[in-house]
């Protein structure tokens, strides 16, 4: 395949359920032309509680899948994820691109004006090597408070923005950070950010939230130029979407979180991921 009809192949994104739309959203912002392979795990979620072994498994599974689709660049778009594989897959797939994700507590670190930040995010991603290596290299002059908002991921999951529980399950994990003096609180699942405004009222003006998502999709469009791979078409990039959970609830969640659709095909779990009959 010349380097003309490869800089055409999709990028490939995965998540362990809707939530990596939050990062397709910014994607499509930053790189319009790109065709996007997006596959949601359903089937698994959440991946947050689960053992780094299994989501080991499901990541190096999924790349797979995807890599057989043609993908040029692999997004792994779920913090989860990114804490239990990212390191296994860059060594497993060496000659692929592959964009992880990391909470932003380095921006928040330099930012804060109290000394005190928060991060929302799953228990895999804190209990990682990831999130460990970023506190202790960028912010060990800061006090954080974390919390992993139990249940806030099916909930956003069931298409549920600003519901009592989601109000609950925000208040639980902000209002004690609010109280004591935090000006940052850092998104740390992709999930979180489709929320973001009710955290934005519940925090105030004076705490900034940051959504990783503008930053990866920089980075992806850093690698894609790097590598000669960017689409220089002018047309608008398809996409293309997978998952393993329920088919039409995905299709219904679609404009209410990414704003546009896509085709969308049911994928089945047997040991290995393969493509349903349709």
């Amino acid at each position: 395949m010349n380097i003309e009809t490869f800089r055409e192949q999709p990028i490939g994104m995965f998540d362990s359920g809707v939530g990596g739309l939050s990062v397709l959203r910014a994607v499509r912002s930053e790189l319009p032309n790109e065709d996007v392979l997006y596959l949601a795990d359903q089937a698994h979620i959440p991946y947050g509680p689960k053992s780094k072994k299994k989501i080991r498994q499901f990541a190096v599974e999924i790349t797979c899948f995807l890599l057989e689709r043609g993908a040029k660049l692999i997004v792994v778009a779920c913090n989860a994820a990114s804490a239990a594989a990212l390191h296994e897959l860059r060594e497993m797939f060496p000659s692929v691109p592959i964009v992880g994700m990391e909470p932003a507590v380095k921006p928040a670190a330099e930012r804060t004006h109290t000394g005190k930040v928060g991060v929302l995010a799953t228990p895999t991603t804190f209990a990682g090597d990831l999130y460990a290596s970023v506190v202790e290299r960028f912010a060990q002059h800061v006090t954080i408070y974390k919390s992993t908002c139990p249940g806030l991921v099916e909930e956003i999951e069931a298409g549920n923005l600003d519901s009592p529980k989601v109000r609950g399950i925000l208040h639980e994990a902000l209002d004690p950070m609010v109280e004591a003096g935090i000006d940052t609180v850092v998104m740390g699942c992709t999930h979180y950010p489709f929320v973001i405004p009710v955290i934005d009222e519940i925090t105030g003006p004076k705490v900034r939230t940051i959504d990783p998502a503008p930053a990866v999709a920089r980075q992806i469009r850093r690698l894609l130029t790097e590598r000669s791979l960017l689409n220089l078409g002018e047309s608008g990039g398809k996409l293309h979407f997978y998952t393993s959970g329920d088919l039409q609830a995905f299709v219904e969640l679609q404009p209410k979180l990414l704003g546009e659709t896509g085709e969308v095909k049911q994928v089945k779990w047997n040991d290995r991921l393969y493509l349903a009959e349709q």
